[in-house]
């Protein structure tokens, strides 16, 4: 698989994996509740668009200024806390509930600007930068990008079809585990580059 390729599939499936069960899954619900789906999927595509350009430009900077063993293991340290984090789970906080509550002239403008500030720092955030510091930036971008509306749009429509049912607690596990496999993958890379 070549490079443009690998980034793109590697990241879309880390980032779709991640998203399972975020607050930003959540707060997809919220919207698709008071709005139509489409302006909600335009906003969290924006919001996400911009949020993983800088994520990758952060993680592509550090790619080109460490060595990639040292890369590998932080790499793998991180996944292995994402997984833990992923794990404990995430729940809307009384601020996110009041953005996806509140009114606005453009459902895209207030879903974009609510999404961009819960991404702040988010676990996608700090995936996207830490597979940039592994694959080329454009690939990650949009496969990272694409990863995570795709994971937004699945809530949306699950949550239509099934109400608030979903098996939230077999979602996180199975998210959490391929972040362990991942991580332990990526420490074991690290460890044999190191050697």
């Amino acid at each position: 698989m070549d490079g443009f390729l690998a980034a793109l599939v590697v990241s879309f499936g880390v980032i779709f994996v991640a998203e399972l069960g975020d607050k930003s899954q959540l707060m997809a619900l919220a919207f698709a509740t008071r709005y139509r789906t489409m302006p909600v999927l335009i906003g969290i595509t924006v919001a996400t668009a911009v949020v993983h350009l800088a994520s990758v430009a952060i993680g592509h900077g550090l790619g080109a200024a460490l060595p990639t063993g040292w890369i590998s293991l932080l790499a793998g340290l991180a996944f292995l806390g994402f997984g833990a984090w992923t794990l404990r789970g995430d729940r809307l906080t009384e601020e996110d509930e009041r953005r996806a509550a509140r009114g606005g002239r453009s459902a895209v403008i207030t879903v974009g600007v609510a999404f961009f500030l819960a991404e702040l720092g988010d676990k996608t955030m700090l995936a996207t930068i830490t597979l940039a510091t592994q694959y080329g930036w454009f690939g990650t971008w949009l496969g990272s990008t694409v990863g995570m509306v795709a994971a937004d749009a699945l809530a949306i429509v699950a949550g239509r079809l099934l109400g608030r049912k979903l098996p939230e607690r077999t979602i996180r596990y199975g998210a959490a585990t391929l972040f362990a496999i991942s991580g332990v993958w990526l420490i074991v890379d690290a460890v044999t580059q190191l050697r």
